[in-house]
C-alpha cells in the first residue's frame, strides 16, 4: 500500500464508467474489452470504426497521461516471457469461456445488474485470489 492514490483511483473510475455509459447510450454496445478486439478480428466492417477507435483510446489514454504528468510510474514486470504468454492465452481462453472479461462482466454487467455478470465477476475475483496465494504462498514466488 505504499503507493495508495485514492483521488486518482476515483477519477479513473469515473471516467471508466463514464466511458461505459457513453458507448452504451451511443451504439448500444457493452464496453467488454475482449468482445471490442474480438469483433476487429472478426470481418466486421460496418462497426469497426468505434472499435478501431476504442483500442486506440486504451493506447492514447497513457500516452496523454505521460505526456500530462511528465512520465508515468515505473512498472517492473518479474515475471519470465513463457509465463507471460501462458497467462495471456489462460486469461484470453478464460474471456471466451465466461462470455466476456472482467471490464464487460465487471463494469458494465454488473451495473447493468446482470446476474450473469455478478457470476462471472465473483469467478474472476476467486480465480485471481487462489491464483495469488498458490503463486506466492505454495510455489514461494
Amino acid at each position: 500500500m505504499d503507493n495508495f492514490t485514492p483521488v486518482s483511483a476515483f477519477f479513473g473510475g469515473v471516467l471508466i464508467g463514464l466511458s461505459v455509459v457513453v458507448l452504451l447510450l451511443t451504439n448500444g454496445r457493452i464496453a467488454g474489452v475482449s468482445g471490442v478486439v474480438s469483433g476487429l478480428l472478426v470481418s466486421r466492417v460496418h462497426d469497426a470504426g468505434w472499435r478501431l477507435a476504442f483500442i486506440l483510446g486504451l493506447i492514447a489514454a497513457p500516452l496523454l497521461y505521460a505526456a500530462v504528468a511528465g512520465g508515468v510510474p515505473p512498472i517492473a514486470v518479474t515475471s519470465s516471457t513463457g509465463l507471460l504468454i501462458a497467462a495471456g492465452l489462460l486469461v484470453g481462453f478464460g474471456a471466451r469461456l465466461g462470455s466476456g472479461c472482467t471490464s464487460g462482466h465487471g463494469v458494465a454487467g454488473i451495473a447493468r445488474l446482470s446476474p450473469r455478470s455478478f457470476v462471472a465477476t465473483g469467478v474472476f475475483l476467486t480465480a485471481g485470489m487462489v491464483t495469488v496465494f498458490v503463486t506466492r504462498h505454495v510455489m514461494g514466488g
